[in-house]
């Protein structure tokens, strides 16, 4: 098991009786998650660590077994692993269980419970920083990667009227479609790749989500789609958050539309997952705070 470099300073050492949350993923190098549920821990006066363990596709069985037998609480868990802990999981979240990842494990007693909060942290930025539910409207999400999966089947879960899914590989848009329609409603279609298609579909959307990588740091010139196709009304988001004003964003601004930042749906599992481990509210615009001095302070780097 490799020891990841420090991310955070602690303010007080742990003691016997600090409860620990876990982030289990590989590389874990570039997560904001520990300044950010330490600096929400540290306001709330909770005698509470987060740690970043980096962990290895072999080795992930062990090292969640040896982490249990510790004053662990909580885990979160990332890239590459979200699938393979279901494995060791006494219990998963009926959202979680249907989307097929977890990122999000509470311990409780004996027992462990895996959710998923990516795509109610999406929802949770849509409707906080945006002011916009959900349901009755329709979604052109790009990519179908697992980012897409969780938020397309949350959009399903949460009512929106249509979902339609673009991705480079239409068999995965066809198939993540029909896994839609048949687990949760019948509200998803796979558009073709021809480019009059992409068109019509952002045509038909109320909300442009782009799930893919295009546009992430250091790419940062790169868009998902021709801005051409963004019109002024038009809500734009990405979930890239590095650089938080993608050229995605910066073109649809241009052309009208409302935007949403990345930034809010990863603040938002996070808030999500410390309610999941804690029942309290965390200090939300502090948490935000956090993550933007990180990411200035990681640039400059």
């Amino acid at each position: 098991m490799k020891k990841p470099a420090a991310l955070f300073s602690l303010s007080h050492p742990p003691t016997n009786t600090t409860k620990l949350f876990v982030l289990l993923g590989s590389p874990l190098g570039h997560s904001l998650s520990p300044p950010m549920h330490n600096l929400a821990f540290e306001r709330l006066a909770m005698d509470c660590l987060y740690l970043p363990v980096e962990v290895s596709s072999k080795d992930l069985g062990a090292v969640f077994t040896e982490l249990l037998k510790t004053n662990v609480y909580g885990f979160n868990v990332t890239t590459p692993h979200k699938i393979a802990i279901k494995e060791y999981i006494d219990q998963i979240d009926p959202l979680a269980s249907t989307i097929g990842a977890v990122n999000t494990i509470l311990v409780k007693k004996d027992t462990t419970i895996g959710y998923n909060t990516d795509g109610e942290g999406f929802i949770q930025s849509l409707e906080r920083e945006a002011g916009i539910e959900a349901a009755g409207k329709r979604f052109c999400v790009l990519g179908c990667g697992g980012a897409a999966r969780a938020i397309a089947m949350t959009l399903a879960a949460k009512d929106a009227e249509k979902i339609l899914l673009h991705n480079r590989s239409q068999k995965k848009a066809v198939n993540l479609s029909v896994e839609i329609n048949q687990k949760i409603r019948s509200c998803t279609r796979a558009v073709d790749k021809d480019p009059r298609a992409v068109a019509d579909a952002i045509e038909q959307s109320d909300i442009l989500i782009n799930t893919t990588s295009v546009g992430m740091f250091p790419q940062t010139k790169a868009t998902p789609v021709d801005p051409a196709l963004l019109r002024p009304g038009l809500v734009v988001a990405d979930i890239v958050y590095n650089p938080q004003e993608t050229a995605l964003l910066t073109a649809a601004r241009a052309r009208g539309c409302r935007t949403l930042e990345g930034l809010g749906m990863l603040l938002y599992q996070g808030v999500e997952a410390f309610k999941i481990w804690t029942g309290k509210t965390p200090p939300v615009m502090a948490m935000r705070q956090i993550l933007e001095k990180e990411l200035t302070k990681r640039r400059s780097d």
